[in-house]
């Protein structure tokens, strides 16, 4: 029997499952819609589909790393308690394992093979979706890799080995000793994860970003009623304050603010033997940039009183 995009919109609307899964189901069914159904709840997308509407804001952040390069992903849930799964946590750190194999895209790694499954990272997910009862996503992950040198990383609110609520990734150049720059890197790491710089170096500073900015300074200034000549120099002047704030190099290192941190860095190079470069950096933030439903819990209950 031909199966038609009216039947496959039409299934998808009735079990919420993806447009590729109910083609499938179609298939697999002879265009029969309601086997095409419960060809779907046995495979239990059709369950882990429905809670795709589900905000899914909070969950994990893992770390992986080994050589020279590092992972890390963002996989939420709906919920801190599934957080604190075990069964949970075991797949995000997998996941992270898997994504070292990658190129550190989220579309790489949610192709990728899962061992435990045998299945794709999506896939996956999708099963322990049906298994626990609630919306989960692959979200984020980044990749950082060097020739020589270190990745460095740090896991803020740990709540586990490699897993917590914020992860960061810093990738040293260098063919110095790699305990000073492990130990360097992880400092830096650290002020990453603290300060969330926009950018390594002040010219790598989104352009788009610092055009805002002078925009503002410009408006700010012109309030004054000074002439444009020194509207100028006052722009000027808190534009290379905006640089020394946003870019990593030029802030104050937290663990010693007298010096910046392209100073600590070029201090480390005299234990490492070998100069230092910072090439690469990640920091992700668990659930940064999603907006979260309201959820009014009186009203939730009363639902679930009523059956």
């Amino acid at each position: 029997m031909e199966i038609t995009a009216a039947m496959v919109k039409e299934l998808r609307e009735k079990s919420g499952a993806g447009m590729m899964d109910c083609k499938k189901a179609l298939a697999e069914t002879a265009g029969d819609m309601e086997a095409a159904i419960d060809w779907l709840r046995a495979k239990g997308i059709a369950k882990a589909d429905k809670k795709s509407g589900r905000t899914a804001a909070e969950g994990l952040i893992a770390i992986a790393s080994a050589g020279h390069k590092a992972v890390v992903v963002e996989v939420n849930s709906e919920t801190d308690f599934v957080a604190r799964n075990d069964a949970f946590q075991d797949l995000v750190r997998g996941i992270a394992q898997v994504a070292l194999s990658t190129d550190g895209t989220v579309e790489a790694v949610g192709e990728a093979v899962y061992p435990a499954t045998g299945k794709s990272v999506t896939d996956s997910i999708k099963d322990a979706i049906a298994t626990i009862g609630e919306n989960m996503a692959l979200r984020r992950s980044a990749k950082l890799e060097v020739e020589h040198g270190v990745v460095a990383t740090y896991i803020h609110n740990a709540a586990g080995d490699g897993i917590g609520k914020l992860g960061v990734l810093v990738a040293l150049k260098s063919v110095g000793d790699k305990a000073v720059l492990t130990s360097i890197g992880r400092q830096v790491a650290m002020h990453i994860a603290a300060t969330n710089p926009l950018a390594i170096r002040a010219e790598e500073v989104d352009q788009a970003a610092a055009d805002r900015e002078r925009a503002i300074f410009i408006e700010q200034a012109r309030a004054s009623g000074k002439p444009d000549s020194i509207i100028e120099k006052m722009v000027d002047g808190r534009m290379r304050k905006f640089f020394e704030e946003v870019a990593l190099l030029s802030q104050a290192f937290v663990v010693n603010p007298e010096l910046t941190v392209g100073a600590a860095v070029k201090e480390a190079e005299k234990e490492a033997g070998a100069s230092i470069e910072v090439v690469g950096m990640a920091r992700l933030l668990l659930g940064e940039g999603i907006e979260k439903e309201a959820s009014d819990f009186a009203a939730e209950v009363a639902a679930v009183a009523k059956g």
